[in-house]
């Protein structure tokens, strides 16, 4: 019998996907999800490092806002496009696809 995985937890915050522990990448849940981060924002997928959100609270009603701002759709803290932007730079120029 095919042992049973079990499943990852996932948060949203401010359209990008991440694991519980708020890592795109996480070795702890072997949670990946950059390919599908990337999807998102019209990127084809390459190996680039993961991103990490900063420091969050939650409002009264779940959704997530960082600290430093108090804001769920702060751009400084949660612009994911430019983040995954310079990532896959810095992956591109280290010579990974």
């Amino acid at each position: 019998m095919a042992e049973v995985q079990p499943s990852v937890s996932t948060i949203e915050i401010n359209d990008a996907i991440f694991c519980q522990h708020f890592k795109e990448v996480c070795a702890d849940c072997q949670y990946d999800g950059r390919e599908e981060n990337d999807a998102f924002f019209g990127y084809d997928p390459i190996n680039r490092d993961g991103l990490e959100a900063p420091p969050v609270t939650t409002t009264k009603d779940g959704v997530y806002q960082c600290k430093k701002h108090g804001s769920a759709e702060c751009t400084q803290c949660f612009g994911w496009k430019k983040q995954i932007t310079r990532a896959r730079t810095a992956a591109k120029k280290a010579g990974r696809k």
